[in-house]
């Protein structure tokens, strides 16, 4: 059985529930964790050892705040007011973990979904998509990833060309798939809005519906938007339904033609604002 999961954040409650409920055994089930494995929630170190313990069964995005965690970890970035991974930063395996979650994808294509934590330019076709996501993936495994980390942070530049080379391409491709929501007709991205599809900004739209985008069609999941709630459509699913908000853990199973929406109830372990 195949099943893709929205955003934990750090809420590993909501993970054991969710697994009792779908049976999990690994040797059947494969899982697809949609990224931000980590931070907000209360239990960030248990998700990480939980999903670790499933060896090969998951699959595991990286989010914008699994790659905050790896800056934190590096000196790149400073701990920010209301992160919740010191648990993982003192632990006395951190290095286990930090190397496991250095080895994610940012991309992934399997079972006939193109898999990501927030969006596509719509530049990219699903092949592009993938391309760009391995190359940020080499540099989260290389000896330099302290300094790719580094210069990780920034808007610019908001628009993706193939002209893009060096840190700025993989800045550019790091935004897109982990904090893309809206963007322009022409790719050029909008970052400080947080709200529902249909509050978008003046001159933006939810990257799904740019229309021409070169991924129109093939079926793409995704998280990282919790004001968008879940999206169950042929061509479309966003499983980030607010767990961390006290929301819902979603997971869709997807083996076998079938789409089967499942969700667990989830304690409010922070507050908007």
């Amino acid at each position: 059985m195949i099943y893709l999961i929205g955003d934990l954040q750090g809420c590993c409650d909501a993970l054991e529930r969710l697994l009792a409920t779908l049976d999990f055994s690994p040797s059947r089930d494969r899982l697809y964790l949609l990224g931000d494995l980590v931070n907000r929630g209360p239990r960030s170190k248990d998700v990480l050892h939980t999903l670790q313990r499933c060896g090969d069964a998951a699959a595991c995005l990286l989010g914008n705040h699994d790659l905050h965690l790896l800056a934190m970890a590096h000196g790149a970035s400073p701990v920010r007011r209301g992160d919740t991974v010191q648990d993982i930063l003192d632990a006395p395996d951190r290095d286990d973990m930090l190397q496991w979650l250095r080895h994610q994808r940012l991309a992934l294509q399997e079972h006939g979904w193109l898999m990501v934590h927030a969006g596509v330019a719509p530049q990219w076709d699903a092949a592009l998509t993938l391309k760009l996501a391995g190359e940020v993936e080499a540099e989260l495994r290389g000896a330099q990833a302290g300094e790719f980390l580094r210069v990780m942070y920034g808007n610019e530049p908001a628009r993706w060309t193939d002209a893009l080379q060096g840190h700025d391409r993989l800045r550019n491709a790091v935004n897109t798939l982990t904090r893309l929501r809206f963007c322009s007709v022409d790719g050029h991205m909008e970052f400080a809005a947080k709200e529902s599809a249909e509050q978008a900004p003046t001159g933006y739209l939810p990257w799904f519906e740019v229309p021409g985008r070169k991924t129109e069609g093939v079926p793409i999941a995704f998280g990282h938007w919790s004001t968008l709630g879940l999206v169950n459509r042929p061509d479309l699913l966003a499983l980030d339904t607010g767990c961390v908000w006290g929301g819902q853990l979603t997971a869709a199973r997807v083996d076998g033609g079938r789409r089967e929406i499942i969700q667990v109830p989830c304690e409010q372990a922070r507050k908007p604002g």
